[in-house]
């Protein structure tokens, strides 16, 4: 009896011991790869540079994403470039980051949403199910101001890893009008490269109002 208890004991503390060093990976590790606390200088940043912004235009910054066929209802960041020059990606796994160096959703233009699709280590990202989405689904995005902006998915596509096309930042190809783009992490897991092998792309266009 006695050594069962200790038995018993030794696997609580091994499990213990596990489940703290899988959180701390979790707390600070980041899909992209980064280490470094990149993405929450890239939220530092873009809150300075707000500073300088027409608080009319502030009011029409994204503030929340919602994907009702997918249960995705989430906050925004609003990142920059790091010092690599890569987007920043949110601070969390819970939220979604806009990009603030492209158009602000609903504007003329393509609004760049980037999030995590989990930590590499079975922790789900808020765009865990983004492989999901269809042609036809339904998106809205809420400025700060507290108005809906309706967006329908046009595409859904998959890229390399390091080969995602030039034209995904800046939209359809000939394009006119307002469209978002959402970009996560997908396909298999290298884990020398500390990343997946490939990007996927959701592309969705402001609905026409009636």
């Amino acid at each position: 009896m006695r050594k069962t208890t200790y038995a018993v004991g030794a696997l609580t503390i091994a499990a213990a011991v596990v489940f703290a060093r899988t959180l701390s990976y979790a707390a600070i590790y980041r899909p992209d790869g980064s280490l470094d606390g990149s993405a929450a200088q890239d939220v530092l940043s873009a809150t300075a540079a707000e500073k300088k912004v027409p608080a009319a235009t502030l009011e029409a910054y994204p503030s929340r994403l919602i994907i009702p066929s997918l249960g995705i209802d989430a906050p925004f960041e609003d990142v920059g470039t790091t010092a690599s020059g890569s987007i920043g990606t949110p601070d969390d796994f819970t939220s979604v980051a806009w990009y603030d160096h492209s158009a602000i959703p609903g504007k003329e233009g393509t609004a760049i949403i980037d999030g995590h699709v989990d930590n590499g280590l079975g922790l789900a990202g808020v765009f865990k199910k983004l492989s999901g989405a269809r042609r036809g689904d339904a998106i809205e995005v809420v400025t700060r101001s507290g108005a809906k902006l309706s967006f329908t998915v046009t595409d859904v596509a998959s890229y390399g890893y390091g080969g995602l096309p030039s034209y995904v930042l800046s939209g359809p190809a000939g394009a006119v009008g307002s469209y978002i783009e959402l970009i996560t992490c997908g396909g298999a897991w290298v884990p020398d490269k500390r990343t997946y092998d490939q990007r996927l792309v959701v592309t969705a266009r402001l609905d026409e109002k009636r």
